[in-house]
């Protein structure tokens, strides 16, 4: 009996042993992965802001500011309805 047990603590420690040095290699080559990825493709820089309204945009909005003065002209939008519309388009 004595045998036996000392027979499994020896698979025992030799199986832990195993475990701890395969995870250590794992982590060191997966740090070495990430290291070389990192080298190969730098983070990008961050995009340009976004550009001003373009002239088309602006032309865009003035026709829509003509129609609602129109419409409110004609009685059908209110003051208040006008308003917010215009506050919508403007931004």
């Amino acid at each position: 009996m004595p045998g036996l047990l000392r027979g499994v603590a020896r698979t025992a420690v030799v199986a832990g042993t195993a475990t701890a040095v395969s995870n250590r290699v794992s982590r060191r080559q997966q740090g070495r992965w990430a290291q070389q990825e990192y080298q190969e493709a730098p983070p990008q820089p961050a995009p340009p802001p976004a550009q001003p309204a373009t002239a088309d945009d602006m032309s865009s909005r003035i026709d829509q500011l003509k129609q609602l003065g129109e419409l409110k002209a004609q009685g059908v939008l209110t003051e208040a309805e006008f308003e917010d519309q215009k506050r919508k388009i403007l931004g």
